[in-house]
């Protein structure tokens, strides 16, 4: 329709009733959205006013009405579900802040009671009592805390019992203090043991720490009784993990004893863990009886093997390599030998007791039944220059197994890299095979003199004169490491020493120069031995035991050997074909029987091994008789 005259002449239709009813719903929320707003306001504007007016009863001292309300805003927040909690994050904030301000003060009074010997005043024993749950809470929590530093040692009985009697009778802490004052004497007493459970805790020695705190839960009951309960559990958690890791180490290093000893106790703390009943079964099932041995302890030396036949006795200096030196498959043989007679590898150090420094003694040397003890020696390990191409190895070094390998070069000329090129790797891979051969996972014992290199490897600025003088007499090129490089040799020379040490080795020294000790001065062994603490030593770690050079050994009265004792070498070796060891003061003597082409020739060891079975077919100088 059009307009005239400017006017619209069309018919204004009524509004629906489903468009009055659309409008009357958002009229409804909009007035309920005001009121909620409102509402929401006024109450923010209330709690706003809540906290000020809680510390002016505060100060006015009417701890009634600061109490309730507490109560009332606590009792607020309670009603409240959990999926709700969020329209009440306001008077969580306002409760909260009433806390701090109350246990603010709370802290105050109590630091000035235990540091000043404050008696409570009138006004402060109104405020720890009259606000009932809010300081009774926190009275009793620092009693319960007093208690275990009583327990620990860094508070003393007196300190404790004043506090006691300044707070013990109030109303909100009486139910707790008044028992907790009656254990005083009795957690007194039991200060000792806690105190130790807790520093072999502290030191990671868990097994012990776990003893100690059954033990102690045996004996106690209340106060001392829960504590112990908890640190129990809270170390269960701390040890599981790396015991059984350590465990696992010990089993995989034919360690069977140490992890039976082990996963027994194990057994006792977790008695329903499967885990360690699995691994406790796998180690008793490599263990027999142990029963004391009173017989000759054999111990047998090797020098670093020939690992080429071919370049070892077809060169200049083949004579004396052929003399001084046993081939690889001689001494896989010696090993099978030995090991079908019933020897079992031993630590020297299972046949001593050295725990106090001025003097040593024996102890029983317990071995499988039916074993027969022996320590195995593998001397020198340093690869000197004069070595090379004698067809014996020049160094250390890990395979691609991350396992301890002899490198060397062949007869063509040819780098090789091989476990069964040196002494360490085969009689790992022999124990592996037969770790029966191995008492406890010992392998042997590897005695290391300064002298060039250890392992091959120049580990110091003052072997570099000596390598290079030894490299010209074999008209080889010198050698003129960088400091860097020679870091690098350290620690390349550190990991194989705790390679060694994870799988059952132990070190021992051969002097750092490998001199004739015997015929030194006393200024030569200082000077010497000197070196060898300073270079060696930190890569070895401590060692005491010595492994004289040629078995040219000092006398133990001697002032010379007095001086190693004092430096802590208390186990020596020397030389002689028969097995033999004594005990002297503050040291243990053995001979060790030397294994090489012209002991195999020339030295009685029927008792060990057939020699005829024994010897390299290879050899030029062949076996008589």
């Amino acid at each position: 329709m059009t307009a005239d005259f400017g006017i619209d002449k069309r018919i204004e239709r009524p509004l629906t009733r489903e468009k009055r009813t659309v409008i009357t719903i958002c009229l409804i929320i909009l007035v309920l959205y005001s009121a909620v707003l409102g509402m929401i306001y006024n109450n923010n504007t209330r709690l706003s006013g809540v906290l000020s007016t809680f510390k002016e009863a505060l100060e006015d001292r009417d701890y009634n009405r600061a109490l309730e309300m507490y109560r009332d805003i606590h009792a607020k927040i309670v009603e409240v579900p959990p999926e709700k909690l969020s329209s009440v994050e306001k008077e969580k904030q306002i409760l909260l802040s009433m806390e701090s301000i109350v246990d603010e003060r709370v802290r105050s009074i109590e630091e000035r009671i235990r540091n000043n010997r404050y008696q409570p005043g009138n006004d402060d024993r109104a405020f720890l009592e009259q606000m009932k749950e809010m300081t009774g809470a926190s009275l009793t929590n620092w009693l319960n805390d007093l208690a275990e530093e009583f327990l620990l040692g860094t508070v003393e009985k007196p300190t404790l019992q004043y506090i006691f009697d300044q707070i013990g009778d109030y109303s909100n802490v009486e139910a707790f203090a008044s028992p907790l004052r009656k254990e005083i004497d009795s957690i007194e007493i039991a200060r000792g043991d806690i105190q130790e459970a807790e520093r072999l805790f502290e030191e990671n020695d868990y097994i012990p720490a776990a003893i100690k705190f059954e033990y102690i839960l045996g004996v106690s009951d209340g106060f001392v009784y829960s504590y112990a309960n908890r640190r129990l559990s809270e170390l269960k958690n701390v040890m599981y993990e790396p015991i059984m890791e350590q465990c696992d180490d010990l089993l995989a290093n034919f360690r069977y004893y140490s992890a039976e000893k082990i996963l027994s106790d194990m057994a006792r703390i977790f008695p329903d863990d499967q885990k360690v009943q699995a691994k406790l079964l796998d180690a008793t099932s490599n263990t027999v009886l142990v029963e004391n041995y009173f017989g000759q302890i054999e111990v047998i030396c090797v020098k670093p093997l020939i690992a080429d036949t071919g370049v070892a006795f077809s060169t200049g200096g083949g004579s004396t390599t052929e003399s001084f030196y046993l081939t690889t498959e001689e001494f896989k043989r010696i090993l099978q030998a030995l090991y079908e007679k019933d020897y079992i590898l031993i630590d020297p150090h299972s046949m001593v007791d050295m725990t106090n420094d001025t003097f040593l003694l024996d102890k029983a040397l317990l071995v499988p039944k039916g074993k027969k003890p022996l320590v195995i020696i593998v001397e020198n390990v340093n690869y000197s220059a004069y070595q090379y191409g004698k067809g014996l190895c020049s160094r250390l070094v890990f395979n691609d197994q991350e396992q301890i390998c002899g490198e060397y070069l062949n007869e063509s000329g040819q780098k090789v890299v091989s476990r069964t090129a040196e002494a360490i790797g085969i009689l790992d891979s022999f124990v592996e095979a037969n770790p029966d051969f191995s008492f406890n996972g010992t392998k042997g014992i590897i005695s290391l003199s300064g002298y060039e290199t250890v392992f091959g490897y120049i580990t110091d600025p003052d072997q570099i004169d000596d390598r290079n003088e030894a490299l010209a007499a074999m008209a080889l090129p010198a050698e003129e490491p960088s400091e860097e490089d020679i870091e690098l040799n350290r620690q390349k020379v550190i990991e194989i020493v705790e390679k060694l040490k994870d799988t059952g080795w132990v070190f021992a020294s051969s002097t750092y120069g490998y001199i004739n000790a015997d015929d030194s001065t006393m200024e030569v062994i200082r000077n010497d031995t000197g070196k060898w603490l300073d270079q060696v030593a930190p890569l070895t770690g401590e060692v005491d035991m010595l492994v004289y050079p040629n078995g040219n050994f000092i006398k133990g009265s001697d002032s010379r050997c007095v001086y190693l004792k004092n430096l802590g070498f208390r186990i020596f070796f020397g030389v002689g074909p028969y097995p033999y060891y004594t005990f002297g003061d503050n040291y243990m003597y053995m001979d060790r029987a030397m294994m090489n082409g012209d002991t195999l020739r020339n030295a009685n060891y029927s008792r060990l091994f057939d020699v005829n079975t024994i010897y390299d077919e290879t050899r030029k100088n062949k076996l008589t008789g």
